[in-house]
Formats: C-alpha cells, sequence, structure tokens
C-alpha cells in the first residue's frame, strides 16, 4: 500500500521560463501541504534573472510537499514541490511529512512518524522532520555553549579555584564538541544554506547543526549569529573601555546589506558586459519641443486616441522610429563569432522601466509597423505590465534599439550604456520651460536635452549623428513625422 502511495507522488521541477536561464528565487507559495490542486492551477510566483513568473501545475493532485522555502534560489530541473495525484484521499499532512522525512534516508519505505502527539519538532521545510529524538532542537540554542564557556572562562581568570574545579573541568571539552563538526570535514550543508552563510559572515565549522544526519540548517545559521552578539561583551572583567568601545564598531544599524540576485544581478553583468565590450559614443542635442506638447495636447482630445495613454514618450518614440527608417544602418548588432555586422529590417523598441525588482527593458515587437494610435496602446500595456511585475521573459528577448527616459527623475541628460546586442539607446532629458532664441527674440519654451549612445563598430559618428539630428528636427517641427514618414 505504501507502494502504491510513493509511485502516485508526481516530483514538478523547476522549468527554465527564460532562454538558457539555470536558476530562479521562489517569492511565494500558493498552496501548502494538504491542498488540493487541479490542472493549470498557479501554486507559486518565482523570479529570474529577467522577470517575475507564475508557475502552473501541470497535474492534479494534493499537495504532499514543498521542498524549498520561500526566498531560496532554485537550479533549474530541481524539484520543487510534490504532488499526490493517486486521487486517495488519505490523510495528505502526514503524507507530506512522511515524504520530506524520506528523502534524507531512502530507505524504510514503510516508516510513519510516531508518537503524533509527543512534542515533534517542526524544522524548515526542504530538511524534512528529524528522525531523531527531539531532543535535538534544544542543540541550536546557545543556551548551553555561552554557559559552558563563561564557566571555562571564570576557572581560567581565577586561576585553580578550590571550589569549582571538578565541575568546570569537563565543561571545557563538551563546548568544543558540538563547535566543530566531525573534525575537519567540510560541514554539511544545502547551497542556499552556504550562500546564506556567507552573507552573514558565518563559518560554517562553527555551527552546530540540528538537521537530519548532521546537515546545517538555516535556523541553525541564524542562531550562530544571534549567539555571536552577547559574546562580544563576555571578557568583561580586564579592560573595560576595550570591551565597550567593541560592539560600536559592528552596528549593523549604520549598513544593510542587499543580496544581489534576480533582475538586479542580471541588469548588473548585462551592463559591465556590454559596457566593457562594445566601444560607447555618446553625443548630446539639445532641442525646442514646444510644438511637440502642444501636438500631445491636442492628441489627448482626439477620439482615436480615446482610452490611450497620450505622452512626449509616445511622438519621442515615433521620432525614433522615423529616424531609423531614414537611417537603417543603425539598427544593427555585432555578431562577434561570424565578425558580421547584423542590420535587422525590424525594429523591436525597448522602454526602459525601473521596477521594484530593478531595472528592465522589454520591448515593443514590430514597432515599426504600427500606427501611432497601437503604438500608444502597446506602450501602455508595456509600462503596465512591467509595473505589476508580470512582465514576460520573452518580452525582454530580441530587442533591437532602447528609449530610456531620465527626464521623469527631473534629470537633464546622461550617457546610457547600450543594451546587450543593441546597436543604438536614446535618453530623453527633462522637459521644462527654458529662454530660448524664437524667431529672433528670447522667448520661454519648452525644452530637452537627448543623448544618443552607439557601438562605434558598427555605428560612425556621421551615421550616429544622423540619427540623433533626425530626432531633434521630427520634435522640433512634429509634422515631418508626415513629411518625412
Amino acid at each position: 500500500m505504501t507502494t502504491m502511495t510513493e509511485a502516485s507522488v508526481r516530483e514538478f521541477k523547476m522549468p527554465d521560463v527564460g532562454e538558457g536561464l539555470t536558476e530562479a528565487e521562489i517569492l511565494k507559495w500558493y498552496v501548502q501541504p494538504g491542498d488540493t490542486v487541479t490542472d493549470g492551477q498557479v501554486v507559486c510566483e518565482v523570479e529570474t534573472a529577467k522577470a517575475a513568473v507564475e508557475l502552473p501545475i501541470p497535474y492534479d493532485g494534493v499537495v504532499r510537499d514543498l521542498h524549498f522555502p520561500e526566498g531560496t534560489t532554485v537550479d533549474v530541473g530541481t524539484a520543487i514541490i510534490a504532488v499526490d495525484v493517486g486521487g486517495g484521499s488519505a490523510a495528505p499532512a502526514p503524507a507530506a511529512e512522511q515524504s520530506a522525512a524520506e528523502r534524507p534516508a531512502a530507505a524504510a519505505p514503510a516508516e510513519e512518524p510516531k508518537a503524533a502527539g509527543s512534542g515533534r519538532q517542526p524544522v524548515l521545510v526542504g530538511y524534512g522532520v528529524a528522525t531523531s529524538s527531539t531532543r535535538r532542537r534544544p542543540r541550536k540554542g546557545p543556551e548551553v555553549p555561552v554557559q559552558q564557556a563563561s564557566t571555562a572562562i571564570q576557572t581560567e581568570l581565577n586561576g585553580h579555584a578550590p571550589a569549582a574545579p571538578a565541575a568546570p573541568a569537563p565543561a571545557a571539552p563538551a563546548t568544543a564538541a558540538p563547535a566543530a563538526p566531525s573534525g575537519g570535514e567540510r560541514p554539511l550543508a544545502k547551497p542556499p544554506v552556504r550562500k546564506l552563510a556567507k552573507d552573514l559572515g558565518v563559518d560554517l565549522t562553527t555551527v552546530v547543526p540540528t538537521g537530519p544526519d548532521g546537515i546545517i540548517t538555516r535556523e541553525d545559521v541564524h542562531a550562530a549569529v544571534a549567539a555571536a552578539v552577547p559574546a562580544a561583551p563576555e571578557p568583561q572583567v580586564a579592560p573595560a573601555p576595550a570591551v565597550a568601545q567593541a560592539p560600536a564598531s559592528y552596528d549593523t544599524t549604520r549598513e544593510t546589506r542587499i543580496p544581489v540576485k534576480g533582475v538586479r544581478k542580471a541588469t548588473a553583468a548585462a551592463m559591465v558586459g556590454s559596457a566593457f565590450t562594445a566601444p560607447h559614443v555618446t553625443e548630446f542635442v539639445t532641442v525646442d519641443v514646444t510644438r511637440t506638447m502642444k501636438l500631445v495636447e491636442e492628441l489627448k482630445a482626439d477620439k482615436e486616441f480615446a482610452g490611450l495613454r497620450v505622452n512626449p514618450l509616445l511622438l519621442i518614440a515615433k521620432a525614433l522610429l522615423v529616424a531609423i527608417r531614414r537611417n537603417p544602418d543603425v539598427n544593427a548588432s555585432w555578431d562577434e563569432a561570424a565578425q558580421e555586422i547584423v542590420v535587422k529590417h525590424y525594429v523591436n523598441l525597448g522602454i526602459a522601466a525601473a521596477t521594484p525588482r530593478g531595472l528592465i527593458v522589454p520591448n515593443i515587437k514590430d514597432a515599426h509597423a504600427k500606427t501611432l494610435p497601437q503604438l500608444a496602446e502597446s506602450l501602455g500595456e508595456l509600462v503596465s505590465t512591467a509595473r505589476d511585475g508580470k512582465t514576460s521573459p520573452a518580452a525582454m528577448q530580441g530587442g533591437t534599439v532602447t528609449i530610456t527616459n531620465v527626464g521623469v527623475f527631473g534629470v537633464d541628460t546622461g550617457t546610457p550604456i547600450l543594451n546587450p546586442g543593441e546597436s543604438a539607446i536614446l535618453a530623453v532629458g527633462a522637459i521644462k520651460p527654458q529662454p530660448w532664441v524664437h524667431k529672433g527674440k528670447v522667448k520661454p519654451r519648452q525644452v530637452t536635452t537627448l543623448a544618443l549612445s552607439f557601438d562605434h563598430r558598427l555605428v560612425d559618428g556621421e551615421l550616429g549623428s544622423k540619427v540623433l539630428a533626425d530626432v531633434a528636427a521630427i520634435l522640433e517641427q512634429p509634422k515631418r513625422l508626415i513629411t518625412w514618414a
């Protein structure tokens, strides 16, 4: 009967939700052991190096076990959830616990949890239920090691005290035994736990393991950090001033460490690779966009744009598309392996978007073929999807040229770094009134600064200058959107 139950368990593995991604972080579980799931039901949300994605389960059944807690980075192909698809309804919760307990020890398939109400200690999801007695859990706390260490220190400071040499003497070796796991061997811990220990500066050889078979858990690492805090004032007998100064230098409230992972990690790697691979050149132009701003207000009242978001970015995007049509060689990429320049006859227009998870650059596919209302609709969908954190990896692949709008932050201009694989990126500065010579007189006009960075391997100064000049000319005289189209 047990064999049939185990045979009905399906393991759902972390899929590759992008192209060539190797890992993903579990952001949130939507189910728990014992819950019934159906084919296509979303069970968790994960974050890859490109986006946050919801994962649906591909079959019906009852959740037996969640192999990893939220916040864990898991390799693609690793099982993350076990589901009983046998259709049975016999006590799903104990079954989940049993399957977790069986993973560390492949033998004893028919073993059942003993003494259901006898104070069994819960452990971190992914490590199963401790198979030994429940007295292992108190080892996690620092109480015994701290007391023994204090006794040993008092013995050394007082010399050979007449009253207590027998009691502290065996206590000293007892302190060293659990602190150093199995001599010089490598401590047992899973990769996420090792990463946590590294981030917190914890030496795993000093951590007391409480997991099955001597495995160090996340709780053990946190316990080691907590134990280190009261250890600082311990030598208070001799140099009181020195002891008082030591904790201040380790004041954790003075700095915050943020793990670099997911979107931020991918962005950092991409920007470093781009900056040190493609020779960047950036050119600037300041332009009077008063007429463009007037056209924006007129389009907002046009019935063809009813329900659509019309803003300066829409006309800037259209201006760039027209400039690319007039200068098609700028829409290209560099093929290092073939030593060729690949000119694209389509434009997948990327729009840099700042999100809580970091900077992402989704793109509008075949933007060159869209009418102005269609482009407005696509821009609106792109921005709202990015803000909701629902941008798919496919939406961020295949871009050919990008726009980044730094003006929304009140910034005048910048020197943008190319999105990897693209030849150009246009930065748009803040649009604001400035004194400008217009028809021979100085008048207040709406002015902005544009910056175009391009890959100098495939875009020379003449071509880059023509593209930037065309964009500026269209924004100064937006009727060119018609005459040049």
